[in-house]
């Protein structure tokens, strides 16, 4: 009874709890991003190097072994160094989306800050000091 009391404290700790919440946050956020990515920035930068897909590059080590009638009998062998290359070009594009996503939001939480706060009303103490303040000054 003693370990499902322990593991009942630790799994309602704010930490894991926050863990949690940001992991779901983050999954749901990793889908907004590849949608962005996918479906806003891709296809301009697309259009604009020329419709490079990298995917398709490889260096084969062994050609396709085919039967008569044309079917592979033994795949070929290769180095896909395409693959690498575009999983890396967009890695590199939803770095750049995902930092300017959070450059957008400091620059609005900074906006946020940079308001002064409003004044906090004087406690009990200091509105009685001034009052002596204020009896001792008429005499």
């Amino acid at each position: 009874m003693a370990l499902l009391k322990e593991f009942k404290t630790f799994a309602m700790r704010g930490n894991v709890v926050d863990m949690a919440v940001g992991i779901i946050i983050g999954a749901a956020f990793g889908k907004i991003v590849s949608s962005l990515v996918a479906d806003i920035v891709t296809p301009p930068l697309g259009l604009l190097i020329g419709g490079i897909n990298f995917s398709a590059l490889a260096i084969t080590l062994k050609e396709a072994v085919l039967n008569a009638d044309g079917t592979v009998l033994t795949p070929a062998v290769t180095i896909n160094y395409g693959k690498f290359i575009q999983a890396a070009v967009d890695f590199i594009i939803v770095a750049f989306a995902i930092f300017m996503m959070v450059k957008a939001m400091n620059s609005l939480k900074k906006k946020e800050e940079a308001k002064p706060a409003p004044a906090p009303a004087p406690t009990p103490t200091e509105n009685l000091l001034g009052e002596i303040r204020d009896i001792l000054k008429k005499k």
